[in-house]
């Protein structure tokens, strides 16, 4: 879930470009190198979530993602297309604008 995965940032869990990062609001750009920490592999909540993403093939098209090495690649920011149709873009633009 997405709480899980600002959790697993916050308690730096996540490598980005072999930096260990705990800002859930740190911009990715294409072509880094993203990866969880060794302690973060262990956790079985992670080893469960990647077996459910490749069972029912979950990975979107903008990440690159190898499982075997808990590491992937950010290739491009996603189309509007490829977002969930449950972002209210209205919402988002209200609460930035005050």
């Amino acid at each position: 879930t997405r709480p899980a995965a600002r959790q697993l940032v916050s308690h730096r869990g996540v490598t980005v470009n072999g930096k260990s990062v705990n800002l859930a609001s740190y911009q990715v750009k294409a072509g880094d190198a993203i990866a969880l920490s060794e302690k973060a592999q262990k956790q079985l909540r992670v080893q469960e979530a990647l077996t459910v993403a490749e069972q029912h093939d979950l990975s979107p098209s903008w990440v690159e993602v190898d499982s075997k090495k808990f590491s992937g690649v950010f290739k491009a920011v996603p189309d509007r297309a490829d977002l969930p149709a449950d972002i209210n873009e209205a919402l988002i633009v209200e609460l930035y604008s005050k």
